[in-house]
């Protein structure tokens, strides 16, 4: 693993709306709820996927291989003020992200093909961006939609989510268009939940979220919502 990025472990899960219910009621005195969230308790989160010519993050999860890399936009409830270009790095259980800022004006040059904005940026990443774009045609697949229920505890640097309501663009690419209607990609009762920490889950956390009576997600929601464009199955990609 690269010693200058800080990788955490991560486990998803699916649930229905009755085990999410029960883990939420359990957690209650466990954890705190995330700062980012809004008086709802929750906050819209909008991603913008890129793969290359090859379709190579796509195959790679689907292959089962266990160190990968995806690139994404990523914005807030609809909002420009904060739009980040991200890098997530997959290695066996563990996750690390990088990511760097970008105007809308970039966001836009983007969106129209045009590049030179990623290297002219001077940040690494972004630069990094654009070799991948320039050398293995890295380009936008597919947006992903869904809303975010968010705890945290200082203990182990723990972070509990549950998505809610995932929905793919379909063959859009504009975040920002009014018009976009994104469709359900997975049953309307199933809610991901993803568990993040450090070196430690706590033990108390840990018990209430009862992981081992729970169905382990082997999809990214890239990978679901790609697989709805294509076939509308999860059925020969």
């Amino acid at each position: 693993m690269n010693s200058r990025l800080k990788f955490r472990h991560e486990l998803k899960f699916f649930v229905n709306r009755h085990q999410y219910a029960i883990i939420r009621q359990r957690l209650k005195h466990l954890v705190q709820q995330d700062h980012n969230a809004g008086p709802s308790g929750d906050y819209h989160i909008r991603s913008l996927y890129f793969d290359d010519i090859d379709n190579k993050a796509l195959h790679e999860k689907l292959g089962g291989i266990r160190d990968r890399i995806k690139y994404r936009i990523r914005i807030y409830n609809g909002q420009d003020n904060v739009i980040h270009f991200e890098k997530k790095i997959k290695h066996r259980d563990f996750i690390a992200k990088e990511k760097a800022s970008i105007s809308r004006a970039l966001y836009e040059d983007i969106l129209a093909g045009r590049y030179d904005g990623l290297r002219e940026s001077g940040n690494p990443l972004l630069a990094e961006i654009y070799g991948e774009v320039k050398h293995k045609l890295l380009r936008p697949k597919v947006i992903v939609d869904y809303v975010r229920e968010p705890y945290v505890s200082r203990y182990g640097n723990v972070r509990i989510t549950f998505d809610k309501e995932l929905r793919t663009g379909l063959h859009a690419v504009d975040m920002f268009d009014r018009q976009l209607k994104p469709v359900q990609a997975i049953d309307h009762n199933l809610i991901i939940l993803e568990v993040k920490y450090d070196e430690y889950l706590p033990e108390a956390i840990r018990a209430a979220l009862q992981l081992e009576g729970l169905s382990r997600q082997f999809a990214s929601k890239y990978v679901i919502c790609r697989k709805y464009l294509k076939t509308n199955t999860w059925e020969d990609y």
